[in-house]
């Protein structure tokens, strides 16, 4: 498997639905992390929007609002299914 990087680069402005792990997920698994610590934390959501999904919260309300959400449930899922795609070995969808 490829290690995530540090950075990958602005999200999409929906995350993935699908119910196995994709390459989305691959690449971007550091932002899931990164976004259930910040919401650990008590950090606020439009920080967490533009820190770690790299979106504009006041220039762009709506699609920081719905990828916030949306990647937030696929973090969500990933701690609770979707790592085991990961323990399973390199197969995943786009």
């Amino acid at each position: 498997m490829n290690r995530p990087s540090v950075n990958p680069g602005p999200v999409a402005d929906a995350a993935p639905i699908e119910p196995v792990l994709t390459d989305y997920d691959r690449r971007y698994l550091i932002v899931y992390v990164m976004l259930l610590d910040a919401v650990k934390r008590g950090v606020d959501r439009n920080e967490i929007a533009r820190e770690i999904l790299q979106i504009d919260p006041v220039a762009e309300a709506d699609r920081a609002i719905h990828a916030y959400e949306t990647h937030l449930a696929r973090a969500r899922w990933m701690s609770t299914h979707g790592y085991q795609h990961l323990l399973k070995g390199p197969r995943s969808r786009a």
